[in-house]
């Protein structure tokens, strides 16, 4: 008998202590990533925080000086963005300012994860792992946004059958910043057209506040930008893309080019792959993963968004995803693009698992989820 118990006492346990070190692990994390900034404590948010400055002042939102990505100051979001930081910058210092965004980061991360329609020992998990994971730490340090777009991805997963739900999470994803634009490609191939229409009403609202802040010209301003920038991404420094990891690693810039167009356009066949055969809650993760992937220009921040698919499969009890976010402590840049993939893949697999489990289903329209709805929301 005392053979039995121990194992069943020990998980027991386990699952006692996960709340636990799910509340101190990332505090004492986040608390100690903080102390250890200096100058570079919100170094990304100043950087918001300036161009909202300037433009109060009577300058423009953007400075057209810059040619390529890097940690040098660049404003390159849209218009529509700034319209969440002047309230900071209007009524703060930028250091108050700062620390007031991180703990708003901090808090858009907990709100996601408390949303996930997952089970309860999954989202205490997930909470925990932000702790260790460099990507989370390093977003909440600099005030990067990511954390932002963790909880509009989880609001698109917890209400993809809300039209409501699904397009202001994909309008306000898209007007912080442009690659989650693929939220809307995902509802309009699943069928969601209240949804789209929703978003793109929620997304013209803000370009049309954002021109009489910003002035009609920051558009052409911000389109003109990015587009040089973009153009540029490879050849900088610390840029994570496959493309730019092989430019570094030797190889000439128009094959690097060519392998990172390559990778894109197989990511958006995974994604449309995704949306259109698998589950709301499979193709949310993966469109999140995506639209990260098609991008010319990673940030080792930007990996805060694979804490999604470790929370859609670890509530699958698949352990071994709980070691995604922790490897990205390797001081090796390939390690981002091998974990991307697999947070790309994996999600893939288990819906391909999901649909085989729903079979005998009634199969819903171009990739809606069958019913049963799998992964729905649980306490």
């Amino acid at each position: 008998m005392s053979g039995h118990r121990a194992p069943v006492d020990l998980r027991l346990a386990a699952r006692a202590s996960l709340p636990v070190l799910a509340i101190v692990v990332p505090i004492a994390a986040v608390c100690a990533i903080l102390l250890a900034s200096g100058h570079t404590l919100g170094y990304d948010y100043l950087m918001y925080d300036g161009a909202a400055r300037r433009l109060m002042a009577g300058g423009p939102l953007y400075d057209l000086s810059f040619s390529a990505p890097g940690p040098n100051g660049l404003f390159d979001y849209p218009p529509t963005f700034i319209l969440a930081i002047l309230p900071f910058a209007a009524t703060l210092s930028p250091q108050a300012a700062s620390l007031a965004w991180i703990g708003v980061l901090n808090l858009a991360f907990v709100v996601g994860v408390a949303i996930l329609p997952v089970r309860r020992e999954t989202r205490w998990a997930v909470i925990l792992l932000a702790g260790l994971s460099w990507p989370y730490l390093y977003a909440v340090k600099l005030g990067q946004l990511g954390p932002l777009l963790f909880l509009l991805y989880a609001s698109a997963w917890r209400w993809a059958d809300r039209p409501s739900g699904a397009g202001i999470a994909a309008a306000l994803g898209t007007a912080a910043k442009l690659q989650p634009v693929l939220l809307f490609g995902w509802a309009l191939a699943t069928r969601r057209f209240r949804a789209v229409a929703i978003g793109l009403g929620v997304l013209l609202a803000g370009a049309v506040a954002a021109a009489a802040v910003a002035g009609p010209g920051a558009w052409l301003d911000w389109i003109g930008l990015i587009s040089r920038v973009g153009s540029n991404a490879l050849t900088a420094p610390q840029v994570l893309s496959i493309g730019a990891i092989a430019y570094r690693a030797g190889v000439p810039l128009p094959i690097a080019s060519t392998v990172q167009w390559g990778s894109a356009a197989a990511v958006g066949a995974a994604a449309l792959l995704a949306w259109l055969r698998y589950p709301a809650s499979v193709a949310i993760v993966v469109t999140a993963v995506a639209s990260v992937m098609v991008s010319p220009i990673v940030w080792a921040h930007y990996a805060v968004i694979l804490l999604l698919p470790v929370a859609l499969l670890l509530d699958r009890r698949q352990w071994w995803a709980a070691a995604l976010p922790i490897v990205t402590w390797l001081p090796v840049d390939a390690v981002y693009p091998v974990v991307f993939v697999i947070g790309l893949l994996a999600p893939l697999a288990a819906g391909e698992q999901l649909r085989r489990s729903a079979d005998g289903a009634p199969a819903g329209p171009l990739g809606r989820d069958p019913r049963p709805p799998v992964l729905s929301s649980r306490s």
